[in-house]
């Protein structure tokens, strides 16, 4: 149980288990059409197993969790492995691995299906004898086709989920956004400090890949404190909760100083391959957004409301008022009733509104 409270165990799972999801209902839809093309019956019994319902659910939970398989591999290591590589060369060099991975899987499987179908032990010679049939049959070839399918629509999914987000994606099949809907969030926005210099001084392919760097560095404290980055913007970071997971554990706070120790534990590599290192400054505000897909030529999910003017403009006077963090009074009020403890900054003027902000920056 440790192991599913913790938050970044959660996201790679929430990110894995569509692969298990994609290849069971590929499978349902592959069985379903060869079915009805043999008119529900087994017209090939020396090489095709007979589907039964003991059968259909070994099938189904193998077909399950071999897509799992695949998932953890492209999330945890294939996809980090082929990161830099151009879109077409990711899928040929993936389908390649895939293919092989698959039809191990295949061989392995089958004989076991085939024992479960005979009702006799995997070490029986029927059971090797349909196999040896399978493997030089057109059964063998539109299975591997079948694969095939399913690897590319596999791989179509993770190439679009890491190009808008995980969350975004889900929200996109679930329609969750489809008709606007009012939220309490939580708003942090990330400045970095001397980045006009930097970029200047590092010329601007050098800053390009200092940038990634630099969001690399970033990621793994906004998973692990349960954030979701709504935009990036130049050498801006927007980063969003829902207000009782932001106020939880305060972890729109803990996100902060885990981002902050993560820059300093790589502040030497930093030093050696830039000859700079990044810091930031954060303004964070809670407050009320309609929330709501929008585009017509590009789909996304887009937050409007007053308090992210308020977020940047509070950001803005970390610099003047030297805090490296400054909090708005309404979400100080929230984190004090969890033990935290808050040194009044005083009242301010923000550009642009009439009113007046509290604002105070963490005791730590």
């Amino acid at each position: 149980m440790a192991l599913f409270s913790n938050p970044r165990f959660r996201y790679q799972l929430k990110r894995i288990l569509p692969f298990g999801i994609i290849w069971l209902v590929l499978s349902w839809f592959v069985l379903l059409i060869e079915s009805m093309a043999m008119g529900y019956e087994n017209q090939r019994p020396e090489t095709d197993i007979t589907v039964t319902w003991n059968i259909f659910l070994f099938a189904s939970l193998a077909v399950f969790l071999v897509g799992l398989a695949m998932g953890a591999v492209e999330i945890l290591w294939l996809g980090k492995l082929f990161k830099h590589k151009p879109f077409w060369q990711k899928i040929l060099y993936k389908m390649g691995f895939y293919l092989l991975f698959m039809l191990l899987i295949n061989l392995i499987t089958f004989p076991i299906a085939a024992s479960i179908e005979l009702r006799t032990s995997i070490t029986d010679e029927q059971v090797w004898h349909k196999f040896s049939n399978y493997i030089i049959s057109s059964t063998f070839l539109s299975t591997m086709v079948s694969l095939c399918f399913s690897i590319l629509v596999s791989l179509l999914y993770s190439g679009i989920s890491e190009h808008l987000g995980h969350n975004v994606l889900l929200n996109f099949f679930s329609g969750k956004y489809h008709r606007p809907k009012e939220e309490s969030r939580i708003f942090m926005f990330l400045d970095m400090k001397s980045s006009t210099s930097f970029a200047e001084e590092l010329g601007h392919k050098t800053y390009f890949r200092f940038l990634s760097n630099y969001y690399n560095e970033l990621s793994d404290a906004i998973v692990q404190y349960q954030g979701e980055v709504y935009q990036y913007v130049g050498d801006e970071i927007v980063v969003t909760w829902k207000k009782d997971e932001g106020i939880q554990n305060h972890n729109c706070l803990q996100c902060f100083y885990a981002m902050k120790q993560s820059l300093l534990n790589k502040s030497s590599y930093f030093k050696k391959t830039y000859g700079v290192v990044p810091t930031f400054r954060a303004g964070v505000h809670l407050g009320q957004v309609t929330t709501g897909e929008i585009g017509a030529l590009k789909k996304e999910i887009f937050f409007t409301g007053d308090v992210l003017n308020v977020t940047a403009r509070i950001q803005k006077l970390c610099k003047p008022m030297g805090q490296e963090i400054i909090v708005s009074e309404e979400l100080a009020q929230q984190l004090e009733k969890e033990g935290i403890r808050f040194e009044s900054l005083g009242n301010m003027e923000l550009e642009g509104r009439k009113k007046s902000a509290g604002l105070f920056a963490p005791k730590v």
